[in-house]
């Protein structure tokens, strides 16, 4: 006899599991699934169930879809202070790496985020993160790279962690120690390195800080040959990698990515054929992140059409931070997506679920209503899956389940 802590029941599924359907979503009509301590214990058609089942919780869903809990895999969610200003200077004229040279862009943050106490830093992120929960997200990453020292760093990544325990939601975090140069090393960019390597990557490692290890790769941010000594100390300490890859001009950080066996590459607007191909052997998701693309009014599409040739998973996330994608909803990200980047409904529904949690490296824990997966789900009111990508600014989500609030809550 089966015996369950929950079970949902009157309700359609997009399981994102091929072995569930034939459509891209993995629909499964007249659907149910239950949950035993926190994981998915059966899933498929209710006139399936087996005879005798018992829960503890009967959630009646009403018709609606459920869905896996979505998942942000790339935020800059902890942080102080705004950016406003450069958005009018842009506006007027003034591109972004412009406004970087002259120590604005990241630094402006960094000099706010030194100067936030952890409170501070706490009150601020919380409120961005009750925005993304709201949209059915059970699982976002957080980096840091608003602090570019030791202590800061370690505040940040701190935070995070305590979001996690506050908030019913799975947290990944991200060092991202080599974002910018700061002030202090101003034309001292390999004794930076140097620091982060031999300093501020084992001191946060030794604290627990970090679940993988960024950089920025760019003419305003850090050299490929700087990128890979990151790189290499993190694979050191065991720590997976990920980058931020060919977002303003292409210096092969897709391709460095892919060399060192990335979870993800990021951005990718100027990412050649050589690079996808190297995504492609090596297993690295793509991250897509519309929302920047469209803040910075950027022309130069990702490569999707190479993307999509050469199998490489699709991820989006908002890119939630305070200078280039200042958003709080991944609902919005997957409209863009489909408006921007042409991408279909199921592939921007596929790209918050199943690929982003690959991006996070939790494709056996999270991304699918599979067996054995954590019981992170999302209700809609929706008549069909597409609703999510169609809708911008409509949030249909009316429930949210963690796997570690028991038998879950309403949104």
């Amino acid at each position: 006899m089966n015996h369950w802590d929950a079970i949902w029941l009157n309700v359609n599924l997009a399981t994102l599991d091929g072995q569930s359907g034939t459509d891209p979503y993995g629909s499964v009509e007249d659907g149910a699934v239950a949950m035993l301590d926190g994981r998915i214990a059966w899933v498929g058609p209710r006139a399936a169930l087996p005879a005798g089942w018992r829960a503890q919780v009967e959630h009646d869903c009403r018709g609606g879809w459920l869905t896996p809990g979505l998942i942000d895999c790339h935020t800059h969610l902890v942080y102080a202070g705004s950016r406003a200003a450069e958005f009018e200077q842009r506006l007027q004229g003034v591109s972004y790496e412009e406004i970087a040279r002259a120590g604005g862009g990241i630094l402006s943050t960094v000099r706010a985020t030194r100067a936030a106490g952890e409170r501070d830093l706490l009150r601020q992120s919380s409120a961005r993160l009750a925005a993304l929960l709201a949209e059915g997200v059970t699982t976002v990453e957080i980096k840091s790279g608003y602090g570019l020292d030791t202590a800061t760093e370690s505040r940040i990544l701190g935070v995070a962690r305590q979001l996690a325990a506050a908030c019913a939601v799975e947290v990944k975090t991200t060092f991202l120690g080599a974002h910018a140069l700061p002030p202090e090393y101003a034309g001292h960019a390999d004794d930076y390195i140097d620091l982060v390597c031999e300093e501020m990557l084992p001191a946060i490692h030794a604290a627990g800080l970090a679940d993988a290890v960024d950089a920025f790769c760019e003419g305003i941010g850090f050299s490929p040959q700087q990128t890979a000594r990151v790189f290499e100390r993190a694979r050191s300490l065991g720590l997976p990698v990920k980058l931020h890859a060919d977002q303003l001009s292409d210096l092969g950080g897709a391709a460095l990515a892919a060399q060192h066996g990335a979870l993800s590459a990021d951005h990718l607007e100027y990412s050649s054929q050589a690079s996808v191909d190297a995504m492609a052997r090596a297993g690295t998701v793509a991250v897509l992140l519309p929302g920047a693309y469209y803040f910075l009014r950027e022309t130069r599409l990702p490569p999707v059409a190479a993307l999509c040739a050469a199998l490489v998973p699709m991820a989006l996330a908002t890119d939630c931070n305070p200078g280039t994608s200042p958003c709080t909803s991944l609902l919005l990200m997957m409209n863009m997506a489909c408006t921007l980047f042409r991408l279909t409904p199921a592939e921007a529904l596929a790209g918050v679920t199943l690929h982003a949690a690959r991006a996070l490296g939790l494709q056996d824990q999270a991304g699918r209503i599979a067996p054995g997966l954590r019981a992170d789900l999302a209700l809609w009111e929706i008549e069909r899956p597409a609703e999510l990508a169609y809708a911008f600014g409509a949030n249909p989500c009316v429930g949210r389940y963690h796997a570690d609030t028991a038998v879950g809550t309403p949104a």
